[in-house]
């Protein structure tokens, strides 16, 4: 990786650069509304210096700050087309550029795992990468007993690298603050660093894996979590899964394949916490892939977030507000839950035409997801003006990981131009977003179903057949 900046002293110019950068766009500003341009404009051309600036640097620097600046989806968004777009650009090459690990460090972290006799383990290993990400690359190979395996190796230095950058990026709160005023960003940045820290130790990884696996057992219909095999130090082996990528059935699948694939996606990530409370945090297309008999599998738990029941019920609670005509209790819920930080002012008008589009998913009896949909909501978003009201709002550090994955995941649905009930599904396994009147009617319709299913199974008919 000669072309990628590794060095420590390289690394910290770097991001240096970025506050230094910052102060000369301000004093410009202050020049140009001496001379009587408008504070709006000026503020709007600092917002777009400062934001180009920052993810200029996170893209050229491999490692710790890549991942942050992958992670940072809400100031991404926060930027308009044509810097948010070379932004993306930018990782994107630089993760398809870089080279995989040698064979002999691959072979030295493997030793350091699971010992000098690791090869005994594997009955056949494939040098050659199956897959590459910013921490680590995955190896296929075939484990003592005859199943094929993913093996999963860190790269050396990784971690050190990931903190490192970490730590320079937390001293950086004012300048991440002149994009979203309204947002804390310490207490963001920290809760990230955390859940990074995390995805650096596989035994957590693996810890998760198992558990979500035992709230989706191997015979679940609709799903499959692959088992751990093994772990240790730096490596994780899983059971190998084929099937069909998401981003495949993105590109190529029929109408009929997208929706069930999204109905999956959607029931998959809604369902998390209240089958094993967890919710996978990284549900990019690449961690799902349609199997043969129709399931979902579901790949990579090294970013999770651990969802306890009341926190569940805070967070149906919020959705299900968030859907009703009274925009003065949608107010008073986001400032309960500090979406609204305590002395800020937000445009009431301005806040409910920036929420009604975005909750009408889980509004109407089944939702189209596209393109043009998404865009709306992009622009929304990107609207740097500083009367846009989304500028005013806070992400609360417990929320961080949630709206990576509602962001991340509602894309999804979007690219797959899918039609599915969102609402039905957020009934059915959000807790605290059905009201008692939701809730009867689901009751209902349950033993609706359980008294058909006994029927028919006293009568001989619909017994379940035989899990392969």
């Amino acid at each position: 990786m000669s072309d990628l900046p590794r060095r420590a002293v390289t690394r910290s110019a770097k991001l240096a650069s970025l506050p230094l950068g910052f102060a000369g766009r301000t004093a410009l500003g202050v020049g140009k509304r001496t001379f009587g341009k408008s504070a709006e404009a000026v503020a709007m051309e600092i917002q777009q210096r400062t934001a180009e600036q920052l993810f200029k640097v996170l893209g050229e620097l491999k490692g710790g700050a890549m991942k942050l600046g992958q992670m940072l989806s809400i100031f991404e968004a926060a930027l308009p087309p044509e810097i948010a777009g070379p932004y993306r650009a930018t990782l994107t090459r630089l993760q398809e550029a870089a080279p995989p690990l040698p064979a002999s460090t691959v072979h030295q972290v493997l030793a350091e795992a699971l010992g000098e006799d690791w090869r005994d383990r594997f009955q056949e290993f494939d040098d050659r990468p199956a897959a590459a990400a910013s921490i680590g690359q995955v190896h296929r190979a075939v484990w003592a007993d005859g199943r094929d395996v993913a093996v999963k190796v860190q790269y050396p230095g990784a971690g050190k690298a990931l903190i490192s950058d970490f730590n320079q990026l937390a001293r950086l709160g004012r300048l991440f603050g002149v994009l979203m005023p309204g947002l804390d960003v310490k207490s963001m940045l920290t809760e990230l660093k955390e859940r990074v820290i995390e995805e650096l130790d596989y035994t957590v990884e693996a810890e998760s894996q198992t558990i979500t696996r035992e709230g989706f057992p191997a015979d679940d219909p609709d799903f499959y979590i692959p088992e751990v095999v093994a772990q240790a130090g730096n490596v994780l082996v899983s059971e190998w899964i084929d099937g069909t990528p998401l981003s495949k059935i993105i590109s190529d699948g029929d109408q009929e394949t997208r929706d069930h694939a999204a109905l999956l996606y959607c029931r998959f990530l809604l369902s998390g916490p209240s089958r094993c409370g967890l919710l996978h945090g990284d549900p990019h297309p690449g961690n799902f892939r349609l199997l043969p008999d129709g399931r979902l599998g579901v790949l990579d738990f090294g970013a999770v977030d651990r969802i306890p029941e009341e926190f569940q019920y805070r967070m149906g609670r919020l959705l299900r507000i968030g859907t009703l005509d009274d925009i003065d209790e949608i107010e008073a819920a986001l400032r309960d839950e500090d979406f609204i930080r305590e002395g800020v002012e937000v445009d009431i008008e301005g806040l409910e035409a920036f929420l009604a589009p975005i909750t009408e998913p889980f509004v109407t009896e089944t939702f189209k997801f596209n393109r043009e949909w998404l865009r709306d909501m992009a622009a929304r978003v990107t609207d740097l003006r500083p009367t846009n009201v989304v500028r005013q709002l806070n992400l609360p550090p417990q929320y961080v990981i949630v709206h990576r994955v509602l962001s991340a995941g509602t894309g999804v649905l979007c690219q797959l131009e899918c039609e599915i009930p969102a609402r039905a599904e957020s009934l059915r396994w959000v807790s605290g977003f059905a009201d008692e009147a939701d809730a009867a009617d689901a009751a209902d319709a349950a033993a609706d179903a359980a008294a058909e299913l006994d029927e028919a199974v006293g009568s001989g008919e619909g017994e379940p057949e035989p899990v392969a």
